[in-house]
């Protein structure tokens, strides 16, 4: 029984979900200039959790037969047969008519719209349509991970506003830079699997120079924000601060690769969590700490 638990749980994709939490959560305190009434902020985390799961469940069922080919992938609950397929389309159908369900009751119509563009966006548009077709697949299909900050902004201030869209950038400039340096380390398992990720199709060093550019991208981004909302001294320092060490990391894999050194892409990809959670720790305090 606890196994089958575990199994479900990880049909959701846990990790997806920590993306959520670290972005929703400050942009809706941003939002609210402090803190916004709890019930609603814990409206939005669950329904965003349920859609969230939705995505990495229906992501696991359509892609069962190529992750068994991938070693970093075989052991999911599909692949396993803990939990059957039939199984795990159901549970993937009821997350997402409850998210649906719940983010129009308890949230809003645009927060509830926004939540339901992200999870197909996921399903179709990156799992279905660009993920086998292109090697840019995490650029396009990565706008569903940006979702959720305009769910969090909406559900605060009925609309999207600049401040939302500077942080939306952020998040779609980053996810690149943050997964191309993991496809380099699985590279083999991609190309087992017959899925083109930049870092099989193409030579590290190609990889580490558009890592940088997104990187580049992603901090100028953050810096944006100052020019669209009023924000602290403690932003902007946070901001630069971890941009730069975000940056660096990225640059020392390009060194490495021009030395003929192992690039160790690992650590830009756990660099890249850092950054974003420390950027979006600083837009979630911000407010609370100088208004």
């Amino acid at each position: 029984m606890l196994q089958t638990l575990r199994a479900y749980v990880e049909l959701t994709k846990p990790r997806i979900l920590e993306l959520l939490l670290v972005t929703t959560i400050p942009v809706m305190v941003f939002a609210a200039d402090g803190l916004p009434d709890l019930g609603l902020m814990a409206a939005v985390l669950i329904g965003g959790a349920l859609s969230a799961g939705s995505a990495g469940a229906f992501n696991m069922y359509i892609e069962r037969e190529s992750d068994a080919l991938m070693e970093r992938t075989a052991q999911r609950p599909l692949v396993t047969g803990i939990v059957s397929p039939r199984a795990g389309l159901t549970f993937a159908w009821v997350l997402a008519a409850g998210s649906v369900v719940w983010m129009l009751t308890l949230v809003g119509p645009l927060p509830a719209a926004l939540s339901t563009a992200g999870l197909v966006l996921y399903v179709a548009f990156y799992t279905v349509l660009l993920k086998r077709r292109t090697e840019q697949n995490v650029v396009w299909g990565g706008v569903a991970g940006c979702v959720p900050v305009l769910v969090g902004w909406s559900a605060v201030r009925g609309g999207i506003e600049w401040p939302a869209v500077v942080l939306f950038l952020v998040v779609f400039f980053w996810t690149p830079a943050h997964y191309w340096p993991l496809s380099i380390r699985y590279r083999d398992d991609y190309r087992r699997a017959g899925v083109p990720m930049l870092g099989a199709t193409r030579a590290p060093a190609y990889v580490a120079v558009r890592v940088i550019g997104f990187a580049v991208a992603t901090v100028v981004c953050s810096l944006a924000l100052p020019l669209v909302a009023e924000v602290s001294g403690l932003y902007v320092v946070t901001a630069l601060a971890a941009g730069a060490g975000f940056l660096f990391s990225a640059y020392r894999m390009r060194v490495r690769d021009r030395r003929g050194a192992d690039l160790r892409p690992m650590l830009v990809f756990r660099a890249s969590i850092v950054y974003l959670a420390v950027l979006f720790l600083a837009v979630g305090i911000d407010p609370l700490l100088t208004r």
